[in-house]
């Protein structure tokens, strides 16, 4: 049996060989990334993304649209098996039901020395609004911490499909940059 710490009647956090996992009452377990995981994660990732993408086709029209993501579901494939198998990252999935619902890929000194930085996250849309996305962001920025980072970051988009992305970071305590990032056809 793995040592717990921080026990509490709804949750502890467990360190062991595999890393940090999280185990709750609502039978969401937390662990290290398998090779397994990954088309099951690449596979809800993309139900995932699908409003957000929609919401930029919105906003930015679509010849623009269209112009930067042609095929946004094979590039954000690829950004997430890329991810999630790229050995500089650490990546941890949320288990429901025995199998991944979530994801989270981390980068350790990123940017700058001890700059960690969330990667890529997603939620199952049949298992968000569960709290999943704030505990991977809890286990990424303990992670981060424990691995002797001082400075986590992590980046959304400032249109309405990421609004959601954005009032779960800042109730985690993230403080927002406004980055202003401008779009013009060129005919």
């Amino acid at each position: 049996m793995l040592p717990s710490v921080g026990r509490s009647p709804r949750r502890r956090l467990i360190r062991g060989g595999y890393g940090p996992i999280v185990v709750t009452e609502n039978a969401i377990a937390i662990r290290e990334f398998r090779e397994g995981d990954l088309e099951t994660v690449v596979e809800f990732s993309l139900r995932a993304w699908a409003p957000v993408f929609a919401s930029l086709r919105n906003v930015l029209g679509d010849d623009i649209f269209l112009r930067l993501h042609p095929d946004w579901k094979a590039n954000q494939a690829e950004a997430v098996r890329s991810s999630c198998t790229n050995h500089e990252r650490d990546v941890f999935v949320a288990v429901a039901d025995g199998r991944p619902v979530g994801f989270v890929a981390i980068a350790l000194n990123a940017f700058r020395d001890r700059m960690g930085v969330i990667e890529i996250i997603g939620v199952d849309p049949d298992y968000q609004r569960r709290g999943i996305s704030s505990r991977l962001t809890e286990i990424a920025t303990e992670h981060m911490r424990s691995r002797g980072m001082d400075i986590a970051v992590v980046e959304t988009g400032g249109d309405p499909g990421h609004a959601p992305a954005r009032a779960a970071y800042e109730t985690a305590g993230f403080t927002l940059l406004p980055i202003g990032r401008y779009f013009r056809l060129l005919d």
